[in-house]
């Protein structure tokens, strides 16, 4: 019997992801030519077309489709395989390329990157800051080992880990908190003076969520990128807006006029751990989650 080249298996999936051979070659480091043989040698070896060509145009079989994802799962079993070898069977050694979004990232890389060294000196920490959508997609191609995301998240394939929870907080220019009651009541704000995120960063819909906030006609339709952005149009005494109690901590108010307000105390967003499910390095991560949820505004017991 013979076996298909794991690289070529590789390339096929970069294929599928780009949908040109020129791109796809590229991505992969190799000519246009070596892409399109090796493809073809997978088909020979498999047996079956997973392209149906036309000049210079193409589309994948449904057996092609198949292949793809069954591929992508036998890469990502690989990937760990290489991890486990390459920390010579020790969980506490080897690179971690950990995956944390925008609202999390800042605050706490730091002194994540601080404790790691200490706790686990062996371990090399590759870090990226992205978004949720983007670093799922990362984890499960295996380009990432695990991330820190804010919970609750639909993550298929996947596994969670809770470490704690980070409330929210109504923030507000303070010449504008004065006439704020408590306990706060949104629909006593004035229309479109509720800003958030843009859409894809997960913590406006958890803001919604949480804060009771959907289809709310306080919310505006301006949107910023980052949570600075929001911290500067409150300040300019635009509206208002929600914050993590971890940004807060971290000082994102200092130097402006604004403060925080506290919101409902079911307002708040979990943060977890996720990791592929079938992972070698389980041990590994439930030890990097025991140095997180200390960090967590309100930390989870792990042990």
């Amino acid at each position: 019997m013979r076996f298909p080249n794991l690289k070529h298996l590789y390339y096929l999936t970069i294929l599928h992801k780009e949908q040109h051979f020129l791109r796809a070659a590229q991505k992969c480091n190799v000519s246009q030519s070596t892409l399109s043989t090796a493809i073809q040698n997978l088909e020979e070896v498999l047996g079956h077309q997973l392209l149906e060509r036309e000049h210079k145009t193409f589309v994948f079989t449904d057996f092609g489709e198949a292949m793809v994802e069954r591929s992508k799962d036998l890469l990502k079993q690989v990937q760990d395989w290489l991890d486990f070898a390459e920390s010579a069977g020790d969980w506490q050694s080897g690179v971690l390329k950990l995956g944390v979004i925008p609202t999390i990232a800042p605050f706490i890389f730091e002194i994540l990157i601080n404790t790691v060294n200490i706790a686990l000196p062996n371990l090399t920490l590759q870090l990226v800051e992205d978004t949720t959508d983007n670093l799922l997609e990362q984890l499960m191609e295996g380009s990432l080992d695990l991330l820190i995301l804010a919970l609750p998240m639909h993550t298929p394939g996947c596994k969670q880990l809770v470490v704690g929870s980070d409330p929210f907080h109504l923030v507000a220019h303070k010449t504008n908190a004065t006439s704020i009651e408590q306990p706060i009541d949104i629909d006593d704000l004035p229309n479109n003076s509720i800003f958030l995120l843009q859409k894809e960063h997960c913590l406006t819909e958890h803001a919604v969520s949480a804060c009771g906030l959907a289809h709310k006609s306080q919310v505006s339709s301006l949107t910023a990128s980052s949570l600075h952005t929001l911290v500067s149009l409150v300040n300019s005494k635009m509206g208002y807006t929600f914050l993590p109690a971890m940004s807060l901590n971290k000082g994102i108010l200092e130097g402006t006029d604004v403060v925080s307000l506290p919101a409902e105390s079911n307002a708040f967003r979990e943060i977890g751990l996720v990791w592929r499910n079938g992972t070698t390095r389980m041990q590994l991560f439930r030890n990097i989650a025991k140095l997180v949820a200390p960090l967590m505004p309100n930390s989870r017991d792990m042990t």
